[in-house]
């Protein structure tokens, strides 16, 4: 028998591949998508000084975490200022009912692809509600400041205000949806990729500025530049790393012929969640500080008042540490949620496959006890990928703490997560949309 040979493509392989898989179109299409929102990130409102909102963004933690998000939408007070924000938060809290509302879960579980749709229907209409929520916020925030808003007729102006940022926050979730349909990877993650790239010019040369003030801070910014690799680093072994269950086939005639009877493997990812834990966790944070934001400007008084300046000031601040403990703890949440509702990781579902078809894990006995023992493998797996992206999350924001080198924190920590993990995603989904297609061009019998 001959032995399979490795053949690695040439410059024609790849080149065929590009015209024949359909792999140019679906890049193009990604990046005109990705175009179309950069432009309408920098479409201002009509009426507004927009310079007052983009230097309160600099000196405002929290109106510049949510800046960080929107690509910057936000401090020039675009029309796709709520960015893709209340698309995934409402996608969130649907996902989340779907756990405890039976009508949800019957649509999920039993209704098949009909029901994904009403689900998806019901997420947009969700979305709507919350982009008007958030605008208002937004426009109630902003009005408390003189010279803010240019127009006379203020009712007017937050009317259409309003509405143009409802319908901004709609036509991104469009734009991510077409993304994830048509183009290359999933389009609510690479809008977020796409956002905070943007924002590395400006982090940068904010950094230039202060360590060619400070240079008693140049060697601080080697070592957070050293931490910020190896972080990366560590987030490319999460999102690669996986725990294999070995699987005995049973052996099968079929006529004059024997199938089965090898070894295989199930994989279980010790990140199942990929990337989507972190923005899950970004999203369940940044819709309360919005609101608290619009609070904060109209701060009524007493014990109300009290509270309201201890979430906005103390718990939910990002300049401090209760801050990151209740993110830390949503990721590891998230993690154990999005774990527990991938269809190819149910222990039940696993476990009856293999008896179906007459496979084991050695050892254990087919059924109850082998859904028992996936389901132990899953936790323990899960409970690792957890902490250590919890962990790998923090782990950068107290570098800069450390370092005192504040002007590259916008690129640490969540940031840098999420944008490892969207190209990791990315590009993986090329190598399958290639292979799938053209597999037989790399090897040779």
């Amino acid at each position: 028998m001959a032995q399979a040979q490795i053949k690695m493509p040439t410059l024609d392989d790849l080149a065929g591949m590009w015209q024949v898989s359909g792999l140019k179109q679906k890049l193009i299409f990604t990046f005109l998508m990705i175009a179309v929102f950069r432009f309408g990130a920098q479409i201002p409102i009509f009426g507004i000084n927009s310079e007052i909102f983009a230097n309160l963004a600099a000196g405002n933690n929290i109106v510049g975490f949510l800046d960080l998000f929107s690509g910057g939408a936000l401090g020039k007070v675009s029309i796709f200022a709520m960015g893709i924000g209340p698309y995934i938060t409402a996608s969130i809290i649907i996902q989340l009912m779907t756990a405890v509302i039976p009508y949800l879960e019957n649509l999920q579980k039993e209704e098949g692809e009909a029901g994904r749709r009403k689900i998806s229907q019901i997420t947009r209409y969700f979305t709507v509600v919350l982009a008007i929520v958030q605008s208002v916020a937004v426009m109630g925030f902003l009005a408390h400041y003189p010279g803010a808003i240019l127009t006379d007729n203020h009712f007017l102006f937050y009317t259409g205000a309003v509405v143009s940022l409802t319908a901004g926050s709609v036509l991104v979730m469009w734009l991510a949806e077409l993304i994830t349909e048509r183009g290359l990877g999933n389009g609510g993650s690479l809008l977020i990729f796409i956002g905070i790239l943007s924002g590395i010019p400006l982090y940068t040369e904010r950094t230039a500025v202060l360590v060619s003030n400070d240079p008693s801070k140049q060697l601080w910014l080697l070592v957070l530049l050293a931490i910020f690799f190896l972080a990366m680093i560590m987030i490319v072994v999460m999102q690669e790393a996986i725990r294999k269950v070995i699987i005995v086939n049973a052996k099968r005639q079929v006529g004059n012929k024997v199938y089965g009877g090898t070894n295989t493997y199930i994989p279980f990812k010790l990140n199942p969640g990929g990337v989507m834990p972190i923005i899950f966790a970004m999203a369940m944070l940044l819709f309360p500080m919005t609101i608290l934001s619009l609070l904060g400007q109209n701060m009524p008084g007493g014990f109300l008042g009290k509270v309201i300046t201890f979430l906005s000031m103390d718990l939910l601040n990002p300049a401090k540490a209760p801050y990151y403990i209740i993110y830390f703890l949503l990721i590891v949440g998230l993690t154990f949620f999005y774990a527990s509702i991938i269809p190819n990781m149910q222990p039940k579902d696993i476990a009856n496959n293999l008896k179906k078809y007459g496979s084991s894990i050695p050892g254990i006995k087919p059924g109850k006890p082998t859904a028992d023992a996936l389901d132990k493998i899953l936790s323990k797996t899960t409970f690792i990928g957890a902490m250590g992206l919890g962990i790998i999350a923090l782990v950068p924001n107290a570098a800069t703490a450390l370092t005192g080198i504040s002007t590259i924190q916008g690129i640490g920590a969540t940031s840098l997560i999420i944008m490892v993990g969207v190209a990791l995603d990315f590009i993986n989904q090329i190598k399958t949309h290639l292979l799938a297609r053209h597999y037989e061009g790399f090897l040779k019998q």
